[in-house]
């Protein structure tokens, strides 16, 4: 017969260890201080999220603000191009315009010297009125020399007036030009026309007045103290004038 105590342990046994237990969990045990990191952890993560956001919506204003500083400079860059252009424009007016009234101011300047070089050429041809008178007269009325651009190149310039005779309608001579220069201290002669020139630049014709014009060529730094102009006609000389510089 079963002992009374052991059936008791027996059925208390099978009432906490057998298919009628209670169920028990088991849980791992964590520490306080992993919760704690786990807090921050999670507190971080939000905190960077936050500031995610709040980057990224300054990004796309920065983006707007870009875009329109971008088109601003982009109209401001036009309106430069234009301005540019229209000031080139006006530029080229006023350079033009400038051109213009040099040339204008050039012409006028040669319009009033070929004008004093007309009243000369009157004055002049009213002392040749009589045309005729007993005898000829031939007067060398203006002789100058002006410089060129080309160092040592000059050109000479002269008037001459005949006044004929009844016996001596025209005259016909030669022009001949004597060149006095200092070079180096010293004084140098040139004789025109030379052996290179042409005879016949230096003929002269003329039945009241005649221009004559031609060019002298001097060494390099020399400068032209004198010069005296002859017409001759046959051996006789017939005018002459000096100017002395």
């Amino acid at each position: 017969m079963p002992n009374p105590a052991v059936t008791l342990r027996i059925k208390r046994f099978r009432q906490r260890f057998g298919i009628a237990a209670p169920r028990v969990s088991v849980r791992t045990h964590f520490a306080w201080y992993w919760y704690v990191l786990g807090a921050v952890i999670l507190v971080l993560m939000v905190l960077l999220g936050a500031w995610w956001l709040a980057q990224r919506d300054e990004v796309v204003q920065m983006k707007g603000a870009l875009a329109r500083l971008q088109q601003s400079l982009g109209e401001a860059e036009a309106e430069l191009s234009q301005l540019r252009a229209l000031a080139g424009t006006e530029q080229s007016a006023l350079r033009m315009e400038r051109s213009t009234q040099q040339q204008l101011a050039a012409r006028l300047k040669a319009m009033e010297e070929e004008n004093a070089a007309l009243r000369e050429d009157v004055a002049l041809f009213e002392k040749l009125v009589p045309a005729t008178s007993a005898e000829s007269a031939l007067r060398i009325e203006r002789l100058n020399v002006v410089s060129e651009a080309q160092p040592g190149h000059f050109r000479y310039r002269l008037l001459l007036a005949f006044q004929p005779s009844k016996q001596e309608r025209e005259f016909r001579g030669r022009l001949q030009l004597t060149v006095t220069a200092q070079q180096a201290g010293k004084d140098i002669s040139l004789h025109l026309p030379s052996a290179k020139d042409a005879a016949a630049d230096f003929l002269v014709e003329a039945r009241h007045f005649l221009r004559k014009e031609g060019r002298i060529v001097l060494p390099a730094g020399a400068k032209i103290k004198s010069i005296e102009a002859q017409v001759l006609q046959g051996g006789t000389v017939k005018a002459k004038q000096r100017v002395d510089y």
